[in-house]
């Protein structure tokens, strides 16, 4: 292999290196604040679907309008938390447990996100995706300083 390749490869690498968590937390900003907001606004083309959930989940507990504009509100908050660094032990929580959440339908409304065995519909395969974003999570809490013994401050 010749040195420029391989000075173009360390430098490529290098740049990703740096590039990867900055740009992770801004995908992470655009896909849940947006998403968020497009819920609090009424305008989420998820709706029938997050609605459906609701019935199955909670029952009448809270009324669908009122749970968008919740649900919303709580995607546009992890959309924020990821933007600010330190915030990442508190928002990773949250983010699993919306990932949990958005992944139930799978299972309770197959009628929504199955054409047939193995086969999802477009809402599905939106829930599916979602594998990409515990990737990137993963990636995110990677970047992470471990706790020190006896402190629960990450180390320098």
């Amino acid at each position: 292999m010749n040195n420029n390749m391989i000075r173009f490869d360390k430098h490529a690498i290098r740049f990703f290196t740096h590039a990867a968590e900055p740009t992770s937390r801004i995908a992470f900003f655009l896909v849940f604040f947006w998403f968020g907001l497009l819920k609090v606004t009424g305008d989420s083309p998820a709706g029938p679907l997050v609605e459906a959930l609701l019935h199955k989940t909670l029952g009448g507990a809270i009324s669908p309008e009122q749970f968008f504009v919740l649900f919303g509100a709580f995607e546009m908050l992890i959309g924020v938390l990821f933007l600010i660094r330190g915030m990442e032990r508190a928002v990773l929580p949250l983010f699993f447990l919306h990932i949990v959440t958005t992944i139930l339908p799978l299972f309770l409304l197959p009628a929504y996100t199955w054409q047939s065995i193995g086969v999802p519909t477009l809402e599905g395969q939106y829930i599916i995706k979602n594998t990409v974003l515990i990737a990137l999570a993963m990636a995110v809490a990677a970047h992470l300083k471990p706790f020190s013994a006896g402190n629960l401050r990450p180390k320098s």
